[in-house]
């Protein structure tokens, strides 16, 4: 069967909102995106909810969402974070342990669909937790040679530990990082006075990437290649919140290069969409047809 999922792996969770919840997590997020470009039959979702009623509600907000998704119960709460958000609609965390997206299962439905599998987007978050951890490693390894592996960092709090992020670049070939997680990344392993773009070259090579993408928030974003570089400016917009502005990046961007866009049309579409998200509430809007427009299969 011909490869052709694209595959959010990882947290199912809520962000509860000063307005209200709504469903959240980076991998539901990513996978929803691809899928405005790619057909939703192409994009899934694959984590673990709880056997209770955020469980039902996560089931009836994907369905109204169109989004497909692998989600197997386990004996665990659903997973929630608190969400508060600053003056200029940037979000701070409190995400909430032992909860079912840390305990994802390797079944065997999932593993057939990683051996189908076209792209898939995986942080560290959803590996702070031994189980899920080793099971994303397990999927990642059943993925086909030419998949697209993109580690989307997305460190949070203190979930993440020197060993998960070196595993992670290295079972990856895309790395997409910001800014702040940079240098943070450059204090862990050690690249200090290095600028942002020699820091950038000295990953991309010492992984062996494909590619490194480094999103600067208003101060624009790269794309780091063996011998080329792409940067665009961030537009300036008026800024509703930014959950989920990162993951309508990465997945307008991972949906583009499937479809044969070059380096810069991809990165320029990833831009335009983020910040169009930017001017919407919640992580998952509907994006308007002109943008949608710009990638054909």
């Amino acid at each position: 069967m011909e490869k052709r999922y694209v595959i959010g792996l990882g947290e199912a969770l809520w962000d509860v909102l000063p307005e209200g919840k709504k469903l959240g997590g980076a991998p539901a997020n990513f996978a929803y995106h691809a899928g405005q470009f790619l057909g939703q039959d192409n994009a899934l979702a694959i984590s673990a909810l709880g056997e209770d009623k955020l469980a039902e509600e996560t089931i009836e907000s994907l369905d109204e969402h169109g989004l497909r998704y692998l989600m197997p119960r386990v004996p665990y709460p659903t997973g929630t974070v608190q969400v508060q958000l600053d003056d200029q609609g940037v979000p701070t965390y409190d995400i909430r342990e032992n909860v079912a997206w840390d305990n994802i299962p390797f079944t065997p439905e999932i593993e057939a669909v990683a051996r189908e599998c076209r792209a898939v987007c995986f942080g560290s978050l959803a590996q702070r937790n031994v189980v899920s951890r080793e099971n994303i490693h397990r999927f990642l390894d059943a993925t086909p040679g030419d998949c697209m592996k993109i580690f989307d960092i997305n460190l949070r709090q203190n979930f993440y530990t020197r060993e998960v992020i070196q595993e992670s670049m290295q079972r990856c070939n895309i790395l997409k990082i910001n800014d702040e997680e940079l240098v943070t990344i450059g204090r862990m392993f050690g690249y200090p006075g290095l600028d942002i773009e020699n820091k950038c070259w000295l990953i991309l090579g010492k992984y062996n990437l494909n590619m490194l993408v480094l999103t600067c928030g208003t101060n624009g974003s790269y794309v780091f290649m063996p011998g080329q570089m792409s940067f665009y400016e961030t537009p300036k917009v008026q800024v509703a919140d930014t959950v989920g502005a990162g993951d309508s990046f990465t997945g307008s961007f991972c949906a583009a290069i499937l479809s044969g866009k070059a380096i810069h049309e991809a990165h320029k579409l990833a831009v335009e969409v983020s910040a169009y998200v930017c001017t919407q509430n919640g992580a998952m809007p509907k994006l308007p047809a002109d943008l949608l427009s710009r990638v054909k299969e």
